[in-house]
């Protein structure tokens, strides 16, 4: 009786699992499908000649004469005409730069972007500017090349089956990179975190409840309509402390374990730098667990990866330091933000030596800190349900098995460590919370991390009543903040936006 009833729950949780999986991949695919720059308002062909109407209307009650009002109804559709021409699915110059880099690739077989940028609606903040292996000035993404590089060959097949290109159909094609590459990425997280919820979790509650908040509760699902660093990374994480848990879990693991280990573990550091600080303490705890494995197959997987982040910027730039570590005070050869170009027949200056907004950064380090932990762009003021990580973290480290108690303090370091180098290590230029963003988007790569130690206290709380209250209340605060830029993420977040309107920043 007692193992049917346990096989009964096991299926019917991973029904719930699969539910909403579905319904935050369907979420997902519908955002990416209707994802457009311009969010306020619908300023297509029809929406302008409504918005004329009404105008023309508004016109003739203040008593605009006929001679005047075909005149300023001329101007207001050029206004608005202008505001649709603006329109395109990549939402900020971080995504853009991104773009470019593939488009380089694909269509002009190099990293250099100096033709494309200068395109309408393909310009971007995000790069740097440097002498090329030809000795002359050329313009590249800030991101390092990595990723664009992987997307390049999906691109490619793209173009020469539909015969478009993003260029001639950046929504077309853009909506469907964005498909092939976000929503697949978040799948695979979803169901790992599901897998280390069945394997780590005590109750059907808990389990159920840490899944809920990986599917609608993490602004990784936010960002999913754009392209961008912190998914991959997330997923990566996930995957890598998935197969440490099989390794630690298991009296006899594989070797092939370790390797899929050491790729994950290396990719999230390739894609978040800040994780390298993971990949190292993962490796010093695989080689206590089983030196042998860790160096014979956890480390050439992690070499791979190295070699392909290094070989990429090197290619791409000549260097072996990524762009945003040229930022030299001294030097103005290795300063590559400090920079002018042409464009429409204007001498444009960089955006990074006339910095404008949050991007200024905030001068006082406790105002950030504050602001970061539970402020505008609080990490759990915006998602308060991580504030349940605390106490799961302290119940694994005190009364855990080896594994749980092991990752507790995994998460415990990396969450310390990575507060400490945005907070306290940054100067005041790097202070600004991530620029426009929906929420302190440098550490949405943790979020795997805080879902597994989420799990002891969601089955705390799952006990009774009140505590199932408050982990409900929790979940939905989060998600608020989750569903707030629906949009587009990256804007301000709801908090910081309510700020503003009471005159407090």
């Amino acid at each position: 009786m007692t193992t049917e009833h346990v096989d009964t729950n096991t299926h019917l949780r991973r029904g719930i699992y699969a539910v909403m999986i579905a319904i935050a991949v369907g979420h997902m695919s519908g955002r990416i499908l209707a994802v457009n720059s311009v969010d306020a308002e619908d300023l297509s062909q029809a929406r302008i000649a409504e918005r004329l109407e009404v105008f023309r209307d508004a016109q003739l009650a203040a008593g605009t004469d006929e001679a005047s009002l075909d005149d300023r109804m001329q101007r207001k559709r050029a206004e608005l005409e202008q505001k649709l021409s603006l329109e395109r699915p990549f939402l900020s110059a971080n995504d853009r730069s991104r773009w470019l880099t593939v488009r380089a690739l694909v269509e002009e077989g190099t990293y250099e972007i100096d033709n494309l940028f200068r395109e309408p609606r393909w310009d971007t903040i995000d790069m740097v500017s440097h002498l090329g292996r030809d000795g002359e000035r050329h313009y590249y993404s800030s991101k390092p090349p990595l990723m664009a590089t992987l997307l390049a060959p999906k691109y490619w097949l793209l173009t020469k089956i539909t015969g478009w290109n993003l260029g001639t159909h950046p929504y077309e094609v853009g909506r469907l990179m964005l498909l092939l590459t976000n929503v697949p990425a978040m799948i695979v997280f979803f169901v790992v975190i599901a897998a280390l919820a069945e394997q780590l979790g005590a109750t059907d509650w808990g389990r159920v409840f840490v899944v809920a908040t990986a599917c609608f509760a993490t602004l990784l699902t936010t960002f999913a309509i754009t392209l961008n660093n912190h998914i991959v990374g997330a997923t990566s994480a996930a995957v890598a402390i998935y197969f440490f848990v099989q390794i630690a879990r298991s009296e006899q693991p594989r070797g092939w374990q370790f390797l899929v280990c050491g790729l994950a573990a290396a990719f999230t550091a390739a894609n978040e730098l800040p994780a390298t600080a993971f990949m190292a303490l993962l490796g010093l705890i695989l080689l206590l667990h089983d030196w042998k494995r860790t160096l014979i197959w956890g480390v050439p997987g992690v070499l791979v990866v190295a070699a392909a982040f290094f070989t990429t910027n090197y290619v791409a730039h000549n260097s072996l330091r990524v762009p945003y570590m040229h930022r030299s005070d001294t030097d103005p050869d290795d300063d590559w933000y400090s920079y002018t170009y042409e464009k429409n027949g204007q001498t444009i200056t960089s955006y990074w030596q006339n910095r404008q907004g949050i991007d200024i950064g905030e001068p006082s380090q406790p105002t950030y800190a504050l602001h970061v932990l539970v402020g505008h762009h609080g990490v759990y003021s915006l998602t308060p349900v991580w504030l349940l990580t605390i106490v799961g973290i302290g119940m694994w480290s005190i009364r855990g098995p080896r594994t749980n108690r092991e990752l507790a303090l995994i998460t415990l370091a990396l969450t310390i460590t990575c507060f400490v180098f945005f907070i306290v290590l940054r100067s005041q230029i790097d202070r600004n919370y991530g620029g426009m963003t929906s929420g302190f988007r440098w550490m949405f790569w943790l979020a795997p991390f805080w879902l597994a130690t989420l799990l002891p206290a969601a089955d705390w709380m799952g006990l009774n009543r009140w505590g199932r209250g408050i982990a409900l209340v929790l979940l939905a605060f989060s998600t608020l903040s989750v569903s707030y830029p629906t949009f587009n993420p990256w804007r301000h977040p709801w908090i910081y936006n309510a700020l503003e309107h009471a005159g407090r920043l």
